[in-house]
């Protein structure tokens, strides 16, 4: 990677990683020694010995089998219970030899089993590996709403402004408002104060040296940089995991009296979506949520299912009633019409 790709997420453990000669990644001891010292896993002065222990021996040997006995001295239940998890979503990501198959299997079967936090950083560093070594700041601004909850503004001009809602959250009563803070009340954060920067030309290159604090605020009306970059995120998304190639434009509205496929990026675009599409009308409330629509298509129609062939996919996203923007991206793989997954 370029030197300032490389201070991308230094946490998250992508650097710990290795790829195989298909260019995905394997799990290593030293990524899952990243996952054990997240703080729910960490022992805090207050942990018992015995938990102390157990931590040790995992950081010492992660693929370390356990049994729930092992665990049963734990004095806090919660400690046991979180490591518990641990060992499940291990367990999990150990099972298929890549880290973008055990990704997939997380998703199959009866649900996901496992913790947001822990889906979250897997879906991170696999966005990271996408992103590439030609990453602009603009592209992992971007990114991050494929793996962080963000807190959507709509300003009286217009503007829709993205900031990431646990850094709102953490500054909420914090002094010194920065130029975006107005805005974040506008959102309806009971916050007084806030410090974070709109991402933009003159100040993008700063957000290598601060990405994990995640506190650059995203233009998200139509026309941006950082809505482009967006597509181009969800583009390479696309490819690595299913191998085929997409184009993703943004549109206006849905035009289209043979409209045959779509996928929400998030649950509430999914279901506005599904109602639009049987033909009922969505709520003023609820088209103020909308937040953007786009169409993609497939560059070789013979990736799709042979039904709908060479058809456009629609694609939307949109913020809940407390404007929260939950993007899964996920369901921009499971939901698209493949002929086959990669």
């Amino acid at each position: 990677m370029s030197d300032s790709a490389q201070s991308l997420w230094p946490h998250a453990g992508y650097a710990q990683l290795k790829t195989d000669a298909r260019g995905h990644l394997t799990v290593t001891d030293d990524f899952l020694r990243v996952l054990l010292h997240r703080p729910e896993l960490a022992p805090i002065d207050s942990s018992c010995a015995h938990e102390i222990q157990i931590h040790e021996r995992l950081i010492e040997s992660p693929r370390l089998n356990l049994q729930a006995s092992d665990l049963a001295p734990i004095q806090d239940p919660d400690a046991a219970e979180n490591m518990r998890v641990w060992l499940r979503f291990r367990d999990r990501i150990l099972a298929k030899p890549t880290l973008e198959a055990s990704y997939w299997a997380l998703f199959e079967g009866a649900g996901v089993d496992v913790p947001p936090v822990l889906v979250n950083q897997i879906t991170q560093v696999l966005v990271q590996h996408v992103l590439g070594d030609d990453c602009t700041p603009l592209e992992a601004r971007a990114a991050e709403l494929l793996f962080r909850t963000q807190k959507i503004s709509v300003l009286d001009d217009g503007s829709v402004m993205s900031a990431d809602y646990e850094t709102v959250e953490r500054h909420a009563l914090e002094s010194g408002f920065g130029s975006v803070g107005e805005l974040l009340k506008q959102g309806g954060i009971p916050l007084r104060t806030v410090d974070l920067d709109v991402i933009q030309e003159s100040n993008q290159d700063t957000y290598w040296d601060r990405s994990e604090r995640f506190d650059m605020v995203a233009c998200l009306n139509l026309g941006q940089d950082l809505i482009s970059a967006f597509c181009q995120v969800l583009e390479r998304w696309v490819l690595h995991l299913t191998a085929a190639k997409v184009s993703i434009q943004t549109a206006r509205e849905i035009e289209d009296e043979h409209w045959v496929w779509h996928v929400g990026l998030d649950a509430q675009a999914s279901g506005m979506l599904n109602d639009l599409y049987t033909g009922n009308t969505i709520d003023e409330d609820s088209q103020k949520r909308m937040l953007c629509l786009f169409v993609l298509n497939f560059e070789n129609p013979s990736d799709m299912l042979s039904e709908v062939s060479g058809k456009p996919v629609y694609l939307a996203m949109a913020m809940d009633t407390q404007q929260l923007l939950k993007i899964k991206p996920q369901n921009l793989l499971l939901n698209l019409p493949l002929a086959r997954r990669s």
